[in-house]
């Protein structure tokens, strides 16, 4: 079955070059029109009804975020977009939180295809998709240090939508993590670790431990030692490693 799309992009070299990568390498996309900008990707996704969208952030007369909250789309976005971006890194950890997908110019034929391959992996979740872009834009509207942002989080069932700073803690559980959130909570994330470490990447996080990220603003006590430990929010003991226990310090201003 073709996945039916749209490339909205102001800069013509950018959609012809996605055009060709798309025609060369991806068979099973079709490429229905090209837009230039916020109006003309509305027409042409009103028309056309796509699948998937390649879109712009930064366009003439507004932005991706103007397009899609349109009230000619009603309560209901029926479509999946991946979004299309100079680097940007607040809009980029954005997207992230959010569990939307991104692609870096110039485009990669290895990143568009692990783009598409996740599209397909998720293809029926447009109900889902509706709510990461509500998510997306409730923490466009924030700054960066603002502590009501939220993170979508997907877990065997879906999607989980929760505070960042509820979050006390994330423990590596081999391929997955396991979030520990206030209130005894936790969801197992089908991510790995890492990719948490890289998204909270400039927040108030710490890999202290191979195994353990955790929510500086929820530590009450740090126990000295060899690397030491610290107790959290939620009572459990996190061990330092001793190669961390240096920046550690830094960190927490000791």
């Amino acid at each position: 079955m073709k996945i039916r799309s749209i490339i909205i992009d102001d800069e013509e070299g950018a959609r012809e070059s996605l055009g060709n990568i798309i025609k060369n390498y991806f068979p099973e996309v079709e490429v229905l029109a090209k837009g230039d900008s916020v109006k003309d990707g509305l027409e042409l996704i009103l028309s056309h009804q796509p699948d998937l969208v390649f879109l712009d952030i930064e366009m003439p007369g507004g932005n991706a975020f103007n397009l899609l909250t349109s009230p000619r789309f009603g309560n209901k976005i029926s479509f999946e977009v991946i979004f299309i971006t100079a680097f940007d890194h607040y809009a980029i950890q954005a997207i992230k939180f959010s569990a939307l997908d991104y692609l870096l110019k110039p485009i990669d034929v290895d990143d568009l295809r692990l783009a598409i391959q996740r599209y397909q992996s998720k293809r029926n979740e447009k109900q889902e998709f509706s709510q990461k872009i509500e998510v997306l834009l409730h923490n466009l509207k924030f700054n960066k240090s603002d502590e009501t942002r939220k993170i979508a989080v997907a877990d065997m069932q879906g999607l989980t939508f929760i505070n960042l700073i509820e979050i006390i803690r994330c423990e590596s559980d081999g391929n997955y993590t396991l979030i520990n959130i206030e209130g005894g909570k936790k969801i197992l994330s089908s991510k790995p670790l890492s990719e948490y470490d890289e998204m909270f990447s400039g927040e108030n996080f710490f890999r202290i431990h191979r195994s353990h990220l955790i929510n500086l603003k929820h530590i009450k006590k740090y126990f000295r030692g060899e690397g030491g430990y610290v107790l959290m929010s939620d009572n459990s003991q996190i061990e330092v490693s001793r190669r961390k226990k240096n920046e550690f310090m830094e960190k927490v201003g000791m």
